[in-house]
């Protein structure tokens, strides 16, 4: 008789749990679902509108949008490492010769740039004239973007220093599950450019779509010839010689974009790293 009452127990238990494990799952996909239809719900427009080189989805983002949050990501990557004295997550993942276009002296890189630990640096560095400087996005496109976000979600203000941060999980979530639907990218004409997607050094030597000419940026610095890709923004090319981190996540973001769902998940796993977002899973 006890031995029954204890494996009732035992049963009573289990389904206790599993019934627990059940509504943490439907409250975790609830809330992804309502970060995803909330931003969609800003950038979305029921009929459709003619795109401009940096694609706007009716009245709300525009592509540029996502590029100033992944360099904000890239800024606060490099504040980690000049904290923690460690090699940055692209310096980990790119090859010496990372570069895939003619180096010119015009291309500094934000690491050989004084400490980003200075309060005041740390401020000039977000600023829009610095933010605008870095992307080759104009100040006041910049302004604005950094408005939209905040409105949907995808920014906040840092507490301790009040500069702009990006909303990582909601970043990664737009990206993998929303961005291929908003802002489309189509392969075109064979060109020359700066290589993206599976064929950029950050996804050297990994799965990629076999028989297919390698993705590039169109540029007339670039190193590689391939089908152009527009960038995610027209200054791209521009900013990526800046800023290794920024152009790793950049290909990432086509790779996803691009690829079919085995490579979008191999991408998403690795843009995952570079947001600080590893936990979460990819579906």
């Amino acid at each position: 008789m006890e031995s029954v009452q204890l494996g009732g127990s035992l049963r009573t238990v289990n389904a206790g749990r599993e019934a627990r494990d059940c509504r943490q799952v439907e409250r975790t996909r609830a809330h992804r679902t309502r970060i995803f239809l909330t931003t969609l719900n800003h950038v979305v427009k029921l009929v459709p509108r003619p795109r401009t080189r940096d694609s706007t989805a009716g009245n709300g983002m525009k592509s540029q949008d996502v590029g100033l949050m992944l360099k904000l990501v890239a800024l606060k990557n490099r504040e980690s490492e000049d904290l923690e004295g460690r090699v940055g997550k692209a310096e980990m993942s790119l090859p010496d010769d990372w570069r895939d276009w003619q180096v010119e002296e015009e291309d500094p890189l934000a690491e050989d740039e004084a400490s980003l630990l200075d309060s005041d640096l740390l401020s000039a560095r977000y600023s829009i004239r610095a933010l605008a400087d870095e992307t080759g996005i104009s100040k006041s496109q910049v302004s604005l973007a950094l408005q939209r976000c905040l409105e949907v979600g995808l920014a906040r203000k840092d507490r301790k220093t009040g500069v702009p941060r990006a909303n990582t999980k909601a970043l990664f979530e737009f990206i993998v599950h929303g961005l291929r639907y908003v802002f489309p990218a189509r392969p075109g004409e064979i060109t020359r450019g700066i290589a993206t997607s599976f064929a950029a050094p950050v996804l050297e030597g990994r799965l990629f779509s076999s028989g297919d000419l390698p993705m590039v940026w169109p540029d007339a610095r670039g190193n590689t010839k391939g089908q152009a890709v527009a960038p995610l923004f027209r200054s791209a090319p521009y900013a990526v010689r800046r800023d290794r981190d920024l152009y790793a996540m950049l290909a990432l973001v086509d790779a996803i974009r691009l690829g079919q769902p085995r490579e979008s998940q191999m991408a998403a796993t690795l843009l995952a790293e570079f947001l600080g977002v590893s936990d979460e899973p990819v579906r």
